[in-house]
């Protein structure tokens, strides 16, 4: 990171492609992480690389729901870990959320550096490792969770979700925050709350959010939820990629 310019017009960019590299160098983000971000990046130039108003406005609801939740989870993959690890502690401090690891290529050494790395950045108490629950109708690693984590949550925050865990999790009826740069995917599709945003944007803002909530009355909370339109979020997010100029 250190060999990229200050004024390079690709270094956030860059600087992120590194903390990915570095992850699958700790053992914290597995090779398939790597194909994931670029897809990621693809639909972020479209974007403009910015947060549009309609990501902005779902950050802001996904922050009322974290703070209405009787038990918010913050649900951890490698990539978050390797990009987002002070985001997601600062956020979990913001909201009472828990945090969790959670893995598709899933092995106990992965859950145990990932939740020391976690620690690391600040989380006192991180969930994942216990693993004495399942997701219904899930087949593979993910499907694994903590019974007083994940699998008890009424909100959950899944950010570079897995389609089939997003409609698994909405089967059980939680609500689903989702961070995805693809608005056609299942998993903004299927999440009460789509994000159409990059990570190392929309964490924070979640949490900005959800600071300059933190005094307001359940009912005016109650309102951010009930106003939000999630069609209209994801509709918004597809004329931006839609419209985006590569230049």
């Amino acid at each position: 990171m250190a060999e990229i310019p200050e004024g390079h017009p690709r270094r956030d960019s860059l600087v992120t492609r590194h903390r990915i590299e570095a992850g699958v160098e700790q053992g914290i983000t597995s090779k398939q992480g790597l194909v994931a971000q670029g897809r990621g990046e693809a639909f972020d130039y479209l974007l403009g690389e910015e947060t549009i108003p309609s990501a902005d406005e779902a950050a802001r609801v996904a922050a009322a729901h974290l703070l209405l939740a009787e038990h918010a989870v913050l649900s951890v993959n490698g990539n978050v870990a390797a990009l987002v690890p002070d985001e997601v502690v600062a956020l979990a401090a913001a909201t009472g959320a828990d945090v969790e690891v959670n893995l598709f290529n899933r092995t106990e050494e992965r859950v145990r550096a990932i939740a020391e790395h976690l620690r690391e950045h600040g989380a006192t108490d991180v969930k994942g490792l216990q693993a004495d629950a399942r997701i219904p109708g899930l087949d593979h690693e993910r499907a694994k969770v903590d019974a007083d984590g994940i699998y008890s949550a009424d909100v959950v925050l899944v950010p570079l979700e897995d389609g089939d865990r997003a409609e698994a999790l909405a089967a059980m009826g939680k609500t689903e925050l989702v961070v995805d740069l693809n608005p056609l995917s299942r998993s903004a599709q299927t999440a009460a709350v789509p994000i159409v945003d990059n990570i190392v944007r929309a964490v924070p803002n979640v949490t900005a959010h959800a600071e300059a909530l933190r005094d307001a009355p359940r009912e005016e909370l109650e309102g951010v939820v009930e106003a939000f339109d999630r069609e209209a979020a994801l509709a918004a997010a597809e004329r931006r990629i839609r419209g985006g100029d590569l230049d």
